[in-house]
This record gives C-alpha cells, sequence and structure tokens, in this order.
C-alpha cells in the first residue's frame, strides 16, 4: 500500500535575521560595529514580510469539492412504486432505487451509510473541503441513482463517493471497491480517475479500519462494473464502497459501534485526500 500523507500541513516558524561583522576601535573592544545601510534594509524586509509565512491553520483541502453520496434512504420502503420506477442507466432499465439491507438486527444499510457519510462531511470540511451530500436525512424516499450521478457532475466535484453495507451470506466477509467501466457513455473520460481513487481508497480503509478485503467479490477488493447507474452517469471520478457484509455478525457488530464508524469516516476521508492531493 501507498503510504498516506500527513493530514494537517507543517508550518515553518519564525525568519530570524542577524547581522554582524569585524572591525578596529569600538568593535575590538566589544562594542558591535553599527549597521550598515543595506543590513538594516534587509532586516527590516525579513521583519515585514508575513507572506514567506504558511499560515498555521493552513488546510490540505482547500478548494477541493466531494460529493458523497449516502446509499438508499431511510424511507424507501413506504413507497415501493417510487422506488421501483424503471430508470435508463445507459447500459439497462434499472429500478430508481433499493431499500438496501440490514442486520440480523436490524440496522438498516441506510442508516449506516447516512451516519458514516455525516462524520465523512465533518473530517473533509475541516480540512478545507467543499461537501455535499446526496441526501441531507434519512428518512424521505430517493433520490433516484440518475439523480445521485447528476448531483455529483452540478457540483463538478473533484472525487465522488457512494457509501454502502453489503447482504451477502453470513458467512462472506470483508470490504470492496466498485469502479465503473467504459461503456461509450458519459464516464468513460473519468474510468482512469475513478480507478485511482479507488485503489487509494482501499488502501486507506484497509488501513484505518483493520478490515480485510472481500473474499466474494472482486480480486484485491476491486470490482469494476458497467451495470450501476451511479457510476455509469457520473462525469466526475467516482466509486462506491461496500464496507463489508451486513448479514456477517462479526462485521455487522462493528458496523452498529460508532467509534467503529468514526474510524471508517477517518478512513475514507484520508483515502479521498490522498487521491486529491496526488
Amino acid at each position: 500500500m501507498r503510504a498516506l500523507p500527513a493530514s494537517v500541513l507543517a508550518v515553518c516558524g519564525l525568519i530570524a535575521s542577524a547581522c554582524g561583522g569585524t572591525g578596529t576601535g569600538d568593535a575590538a573592544a566589544g562594542q558591535a560595529a553599527p549597521a550598515t545601510a543595506t543590513e538594516q534594509a534587509s532586516a527590516t524586509s525579513a521583519q515585514q514580510s508575513p507572506a514567506k509565512q504558511s499560515p498555521p491553520d493552513a488546510k490540505p483541502l482547500e478548494g477541493k469539492v466531494v460529493v458523497i453520496d449516502p446509499g438508499h434512504n431511510g424511507g424507501n420502503y413506504r413507497n415501493p412504486a417510487a422506488v421501483n420506477r424503471q430508470v435508463n442507466v445507459l447500459t439497462k432499465w434499472k429500478p430508481c432505487d433499493t431499500t438496501g439491507t440490514q442486520t440480523n438486527s436490524g440496522y438498516s444499510e441506510a442508516a449506516f451509510s447516512f451516519d458514516v457519510s455525516k462524520r465523512l462531511v465533518k473530517i473533509l470540511e475541516a480540512r478545507g473541503a467543499t461537501v455535499k451530500l446526496t441526501r441531507t436525512n434519512n428518512n424521505g424516499v430517493g433520490p433516484c441513482i440518475t439523480q445521485r450521478a447528476a448531483i455529483g457532475n452540478k457540483a463538478h466535484a473533484d472525487a465522488a463517493i457512494s457509501i454502502h453495507g453489503d447482504g451477502s451470506a453470513p458467512a462472506n466477509h470483508g470490504f470492496h471497491i466498485i469502479m465503473p467501466k467504459k461503456i461509450k457513455g458519459p464516464v468513460d473520460k473519468v474510468v482512469g480517475a475513478s480507478s485511482r481513487l479507488g485503489i487509494d481508497v482501499r488502501d486507506a480503509f484497509a488501513k484505518g479500519t483493520g478490515l480485510p478485503y472481500s473474499n466474494y467479490v472482486g480480486r484485491d477488493a476491486l470490482d469494476y462494473r458497467n451495470d450501476l447507474g451511479g457510476l455509469n452517469l457520473s462525469t466526475v471520478p467516482k466509486i462506491f464502497i461496500e464496507c463489508g457484509n451486513m448479514r456477517n455478525a462479526a462485521e455487522a457488530a462493528k458496523f452498529q459501534d460508532p467509534a467503529f464508524r468514526q474510524r471508517i469516516a477517518l478512513a475514507l476521508a484520508n483515502g479521498l485526500q490522498h487521491y486529491l492531493e496526488t
């Protein structure tokens, strides 16, 4: 894995300037020789040049735009007609959205993804990024997968990420990243950048959470797909992450722990920052 950069930039200290000389007379008796006009001007210039110093509150992601897409929505189950409406994702027609999965104890993927997303927003904003969410609560319906992609496009995001938890067989475990393939569509021009984003997030996520690579999807936790509207319709670098299997008891227990969700958010922030700084 590639080493991640420090999240806060080092700041240089004050600039010091000293003048001196050798001479005869008073200087030889232990008194400093008077500074020349050139030396005085140099010292004054050093004292009046704060622009040469880095500000102590420098933020590494200043000027960057990140779109976070919390998977599904808490109210989707209440309106099946809306979420089952078919939309065109260029390679096929698919439902507008789904309800997502849940743990055996009933903790929903929608609640998990929204909580992690809110935590991620705070970390990224503290590092200077402008952050937009595709949904702002967990009690609504949608938006459709086509709209989720459009939000990232409209924001001209430097990076976009869709956060999910998988629902597979209980024995399956681990996380994986989903990245787009070329489809002769709008996503083609950002397939390469999306792949770099996916690898950076994968490496940071494994390091920050300790979760293993998926043992049931993809290779080395990387999976390339051409059937997801959120990717196919994106014109900005974008990935999905399945943070783990919510039907696996051990991973479900971790996902239900707020402290572990904070670790997930921090790991995702580090991966995004590594991509955005390189």
